[in-house]
């Protein structure tokens, strides 16, 4: 991870987006069909390349801070995809997806889902902190950044439910899919992220205080991912 920082703090550019998307995509070729880090894998990439494209067109207030809350926030799910891929174990809040990728009664979209979920309750408001110590700055200074890109996700979630929902027959209010989804919402996990991160940020100077408050976090976060990923029936 300090290699991301200093990479992304000396470039100045959108390189360091860039560079996470090539390995997104490098990643993408060696999932094999319906496996469930895959499909979460190929939402992602889509909101990094959103970024990037946002980065090029000037769409960050501060460009630098940016990138490197981007390239903080990528590199903890591109973490727990090597633990995996080296038999080690992944953060709590990513086991559940990584133990069921393959699971046949888990459907596409719960998979994307409980990614996402992972992602941003957990790695976002750490990468928050990250992207602080890094730039040495506090949480209100990258609200800006973390705005644009929580509004970039809330666009592209609609998109994604509509690309991997099974069928509009199953979009119905009894059907269990619709049920489960309809629990979790982006625009909370966004707000949650945010207001931990700031607690987070606060609890600098008690660090074993902040370390327990990480693994709760960490241990709820995957909890919902695995309620998010309850197989259902055909």
């Amino acid at each position: 991870m300090a290699q991301l920082q200093r990479f992304a703090e000396s470039t100045g550019s959108a390189h360091g987006v860039d560079g996470v998307a090539r390995r997104m995509r490098a990643l993408g070729d060696g999932f094999p069909s319906g496996d469930g880090v895959g499909v979460f894998n190929r939402v992602y990439l889509s909101v990094t390349e959103e970024v990037g494209r946002h980065v090029d067109s000037g769409g960050f207030p501060d460009r630098g801070a940016a990138i490197t809350l981007d390239v903080l926030f990528a590199e903890r799910y591109l973490t727990a995809v090597d633990a995996a891929a080296a038999d080690r174990r992944p953060p709590a809040c990513w086991r559940p997806l990584f133990e069921l990728r393959r699971h046949p009664g888990v459907r596409p979209l719960q998979f994307a889902l409980a990614g996402i979920n992972a992602h941003i309750g957990h790695d976002l408001p750490l990468a928050v902190v990250d992207a602080c110590r890094t730039l040495g700055c506090e949480p209100a200074d990258l609200a800006d950044e973390f705005d644009r890109v929580g509004d970039i996700l809330v666009s592209l979630e609609e998109r994604i439910r509509e690309e991997l929902m099974p069928g509009p027959d199953l979009f119905q209010v009894a059907d269990p899919l619709t049920h489960l989804l309809g629990s979790w919402s982006l625009e909370r996990a966004r707000d949650g992220a945010w207001a931990t991160a700031v607690a987070l940020r606060a609890l600098r100077e008690l660090p074993v205080i902040a370390e327990q408050f990480r693994d709760r976090l960490d241990g709820t976060v995957g909890l919902v991912g695995r309620m998010l990923l309850t197989p259902l029936p055909d």
